[in-house]
């Protein structure tokens, strides 16, 4: 039986034993497993649009797939209350049992569920079930596997030692590309999209096994197991963790001077980038995989890196420079980006801007997800539909009423219908559906005339520069998220920190970060503006970095062990 004695936990230079340092791979290894089955969805958005949103128009569907793959971050604070709780009451160890075995059953149902095409609207139905019940399990999945990780960690090795279970996430993200990666070149990309793009999924029973069996060799954390043993452990948690505002209040300075801020940079860094490439700079989707793969691989040791200088120099210093970093880089890395990627396009862009010319009482919210085609019947929303489509930039010029909207690239200019529904209002008139195609050849004539490629040129993308930029936002990520579990931990006491912690991290990271792709996108659409969705992770980083700046105070030297009942940001109290 592990010692649990009170030496043990003062003793900042007492080693990890042998068997502390296996429980810790094997906590680190069944999280990244999780993880690989979180980030499946996401790498594989726009497939999964076309085979379960496909009754919408591909805008609209692409949005709502993204949307699909938020619900599972909306729904994750709420699974970190109820396994938090249960994580406090009943320990660690079980917790992670039931968390994996949920995460690794919903991933390998969407492997074999049915499409659109077979079942209709049932199947995006089920599709979100699933997916809720992912966000479910993953709410309660990092909060025990930091706490677990942090309570088997010598004092002043905490930021070292939970980096590790931050290296996960990225890792996790990398073994799922690898996956697709090879499942691509193995069947063939028509056949990937056909059918294959379930494989990876299904591959993730094989991993469920893996991370079962190591999580029955584990043993429950020692500071736990020792509150346990002394009756101390919370009845309660939930009623300690809200019920009083001295501990109310550490749990909102986490959230917003702390995770918030690391989660829109994490989503920036990681998802957004390769939705970037992907959809707007059309780049071929293997290629913008082995580029993001690429850059994980050289920016996953700044996890570590930078979580063992924060047990030296303090967490808050590197989560601050971090996030200042980002926010005031993102826009010219991005330009950046695309000049790497598509130099066409940047080149087009800057030789012929188009500008969509047009009452502003006519245009819609091009934002909606829920929208279809036929509700976009003006001319403004047909030309913006257009644009969107074809992942064009473009302005907004406001007309006076009664001017016949149009689009203007360099010198061109292009008119632009309005559309009329047919008697059962369920499609457009034939003579309107002849007009929008009639429109849509056109613009993209006048689009190729001035530039614009259909697609990112192979031979043009400069690899070495676009890695780069990409390890840079990776780098960013790991100076926000390397210290955050360790700060997270030393926020709060052993009996109520894995419901503490779990839910200021999965509020940030599963509101505010998961939706960042969404939002984004959603920013694109009706503004017009390539960068404009960039104005999210920006103006939450700055925030985050004030409110953090002002008011969080440096925990790298909080003793975390059961004795401690509340840290405070000016004392703690016995």
């Amino acid at each position: 039986m592990a010692d649990f004695s009170e030496s043990k936990f003062d003793d900042g230079h007492q080693p990890m034993t042998s068997e502390e340092r296996k429980l810790i791979f094997a906590s680190s290894l069944g999280t990244v497993f999780e993880w690989y089955d979180f980030y499946l969805y996401g790498a594989l958005a726009s497939i999964i649009a076309r085979q379960f949103f496909s009754g919408l128009d591909p805008t609209s569907a692409f949005i709502f797939a993204l949307l699909a793959f938020a619900a599972g971050f909306i729904v994750r604070p709420f699974g970190a209350l109820f396994f938090g709780r249960l994580g406090d009451m009943i320990g660690r160890k079980y917790t992670f049992m039931v968390t994996i075995l949920i995460m690794g059953g919903s991933t390998f149902l969407v492997g074999v569920l049915p499409s659109y095409a077979s079942i209709g609207v049932a199947a995006p139905a089920i599709l979100i079930i699933l997916r809720l019940a992912q966000g479910l399990a993953l709410g309660g999945e990092y909060g025990g596997a930091a706490t677990y990780v942090a309570e088997h960690a010598p004092q002043g090795k905490r930021g070292a030692f939970t980096s590790w279970i931050q290296t996960t996430a990225t890792l996790g993200l990398f073994l799922s590309l690898v996956v697709i990666l090879g499942t691509r070149q193995a069947l063939g990309e028509a056949t990937f999209a056909d059918w294959g793009w379930r494989v990876p999924f299904l591959i993730s029973i094989v991993m469920l096994g893996i991370s079962v069996w190591i999580r029955l060799s584990m043993s429950e954390s020692p500071a736990f197991q020792k509150m346990q043993d002394e009756g101390k452990t919370s009845k309660a948690p939930l009623s300690e963790c809200f019920g009083e505002w001295k501990n109310l209040r550490i749990i909102l300075l986490a959230l917003f001077g702390l995770v918030a801020g690391q989660a829109v940079v994490w989503y920036t860094g990681q998802f957004y980038a390769l939705f970037f490439l992907t959809s707007v700079l059309k780049v071929d989707a293997s290629t913008a995989n082995i580029l993001v793969a690429a850059a994980l691989l050289l920016g996953t040791p700044f996890f570590v890196i930078f979580g063992t200088v924060s047990d030296r120099i303090g967490r808050k210093p590197i989560i601050m420079a971090g996030l200042l970093l980002a926010a005031v880089t993102y826009f010219p890395l991005f330009k950046a980006l695309t000049q790497a990627a598509n130099p066409d396009l940047a080149r087009a862009q800057a030789g012929a801007q188009i500008v969509v010319v047009a009452d502003p009482a006519t245009c819609s919210f091009q934002g909606s997800p829920i929208a279809r085609e036929i509700d976009f019947t003006s001319a403004c929303d047909i030309a913006k539909r257009g644009l969107a489509q074809s992942s064009a930039s473009y302005g907004n010029q406001a007309a006076p009423a009664g001017t016949a909207t149009h689009i203007l690239i360099g010198d061109q200019r292009i008119d632009v219908p309005t559309a009329t529904l047919n008697a059962n209002g369920n499609q457009f008139s034939p003579e309107s559906s002849a007009q929008i195609a009639t429109f849509r050849k056109a613009l993209a004539e006048g689009m190729t005339a001035a530039g614009y490629p259909s697609k990112a040129d192979p031979a043009k993308i400069a690899k070495f520069e676009i890695v780069l930029i990409l390890t840079v936002l990776v780098i960013y990520v790991t100076m926000v998220y390397g210290p955050i579990a360790a700060t997270l931990v030393e926020l709060f006491p052993t009996r109520i920190r894995y419901t503490s912690m779990s839910l200021p991290y999965h509020v940030g990271n599963g509101w505010f970060g998961g939706l960042m792709p969404t939002i984004a996108f959603a920013m694109v659409a009706q503004n017009g503006n390539i960068y404009h969705g960039l104005w999210y992770p920006v103006v939450i980083a700055l925030a985050t970095f004030v409110i953090g700046m002002l008011f969080v105070r440096e925990t790298k030297d909080v003793d975390i062990y059961a004795k401690f009942l509340y840290w405070h940001p000016n004392r703690v109290r016995r």
